[in-house]
């Protein structure tokens, strides 16, 4: 006789998951959350008393992400492939862009690829995690953060992924990572700050203002294009270019990793330090306005 667990759907299963693995300093109802402003400590400890729950809805999500899908994760490879392939044709063949260090053209575009995609991919579903998982929103008082945060560590899965067809590259073009590629790490956590904190940030508005998850894809293609992902660096104006990596932090990043992986070269600090500041800001205010909106989640969602 098949059980009542075997039966149940994904949302169902994750409805239990979640009441198993709140921990008691989290068991009040999710009414609770309209009485109490939390801090911003006392929420990261509460997100972390929660860290459980993000693992769950990370593996849930990926494994909704891919069902019924021919080809499965490989997806998450043919996606930065076939957005290559069109740098390559638009950018290098028609507009003859090339790498002015004399780096392979598409080592130099994918490397930038990869971040963006990460980005793009972080925030575009951040945006809407909490909106669909709005019939979680009335259930135990679990941190809602855990819905934008699994969609950033989706996109790390994915961006790790996309990580066989650059090895595939290096090979193609008989080249090595440099020497200084463990130095990549810097300009990563940059990258992963500002993904967090812009994901965080448009889950909380878009609950509100439902037009900007319509808007956020535009916005994120223009990006595309405004970002030193066909080029480099070198070709916004040398006036110009701290300002843009502040507004920016995704441009520092790209160049930092071709700097490292591909050329041998120690990050442009300068350049880093501006768009970590501004992904620093913007995680401490995305977050900030992430709890700031949360206990309204439950009624306007």
């Amino acid at each position: 006789m098949t059980s009542q667990s075997e039966v149940q759907t994904p949302g169902q299963r994750l409805r239990t998951l979640i009441s198993d693995e709140v921990p008691p300093e989290l068991s009040e109802p999710a009414a609770g959350l309209k009485a109490r402003r939390p801090n911003l400590i006392a929420a990261l400890r509460d997100l972390w008393a929660a860290r459980q729950i993000i693992r769950t809805v990370t593996e849930r999500n990926l494994r909704v992400r891919y069902k019924q899908s021919y080809l499965g994760f490989a997806w998450a490879i043919l996606t930065p492939v076939g957005l290559l392939c069109g740098l390559l044709i638009l950018f290098h063949r028609v507009a003859a862009f090339a790498s002015s260090d004399g780096l392979p053209y598409p080592l130099f575009a994918f490397v930038g690829l990869l971040a963006w995609t990460f980005f793009s991919a972080g925030t575009a579903t951040g945006a809407s995690s909490v909106l669909n998982d709005k019939a979680l929103l009335n259930k135990s008082r679990f941190p809602r953060e855990v819905f934008p945060l699994s969609s950033v560590a989706v996109a790390g899965v994915d961006a790790a992924m996309g990580l066989v067809p650059l090895a595939v590259l290096f090979v193609l073009e008989g080249r090595l990572p440099a020497a200084t590629t463990p130095v990549a790490v810097v300009p990563l956590l940059v990258l992963i700050v500002f993904t967090t904190g812009t994901a965080l940030a448009f889950s909380a508005v878009v609950v509100h203002l439902r037009d900007i998850r319509l808007a956020l894809p535009i916005v994120l293609q223009i990006g595309l294009f405004l970002t030193p992902i066909a080029y480099g660096l070198d070709l916004i104006p040398a006036w110009a270019r701290l300002p843009y990596c502040f507004l920016n932090p995704v441009a520092p990043v790209i160049d930092s990793f071709r700097r490292t992986v591909l050329l041998g070269e120690m990050p442009q600090w300068g350049y880093l330090a501006a768009g970590g500041a501004t992904a620093l800001v913007v995680l401490i205010g995305g977050y900030a306005l992430f709890k700031r909106l949360e206990g309204s989640f439950a009624d306007v969602a």
